[in-house]
C-alpha cells in the first residue's frame, strides 16, 4: 500500500492508496475517516469514480473534494480518463471546468451538450 502525505488546513493527513481495492482512504488512529473508490473499465484508459465517503464528523473539511483531486493527478501520472458515476465526483466536474481535460471523451461531450442545451458555462 502506498501513502500520500499532504498538509490540509494546517494538518498533516495520511491518505493511502489500496490498488488491489482500486481506492484511496484517509484513517486517523485506526479509525475509518473516509475514502474515494474506482473501477478500472474493460482494459481500457478509463477509470469510473465510484463512490466518495467522507464520515459526518469530518465532512464540511474540503477532504471528499481533496479525494476527488487524488484521483484525478493518479489518472493523469498514469494516463487515464475519468468516468465519473459517483454523484459527488459528477457534481465537482460539473462545477470546474478547469478539470475537464481528464475526462472520458463521450462524457465530457454529453456534458457540454447539455450545458449548451441549458445555456451555461
Amino acid at each position: 500500500m502506498n501513502s500520500i502525505i499532504f498538509m490540509f488546513r494546517k494538518e498533516v493527513i495520511k491518505m493511502e492508496f489500496d490498488a488491489e481495492r482500486h481506492r484511496f482512504f484517509i484513517e486517523e488512529n485506526g479509525e475509518f475517516i473516509g475514502e474515494i473508490k474506482f473501477t478500472p473499465i474493460n482494459n481500457s484508459k478509463v477509470i469510473s469514480t465510484d463512490h466518495t465517503f467522507v464520515k459526518e464528523s469530518h465532512r464540511g473539511k474540503g477532504l471528499a473534494r481533496q479525494f476527488v483531486q487524488t484521483v484525478i493527478d493518479y489518472a493523469k501520472e498514469n494516463n487515464l480518463k475519468i468516468l465519473p458515476i459517483c454523484p459527488y465526483a459528477k457534481k465537482v466536474f460539473n462545477q470546474e471546468p478547469d478539470i475537464r481535460d481528464i475526462l472520458e471523451e463521450k462524457y465530457l461531450n454529453n456534458l457540454i451538450l447539455r450545458e449548451k442545451q441549458n445555456g451555461s458555462k
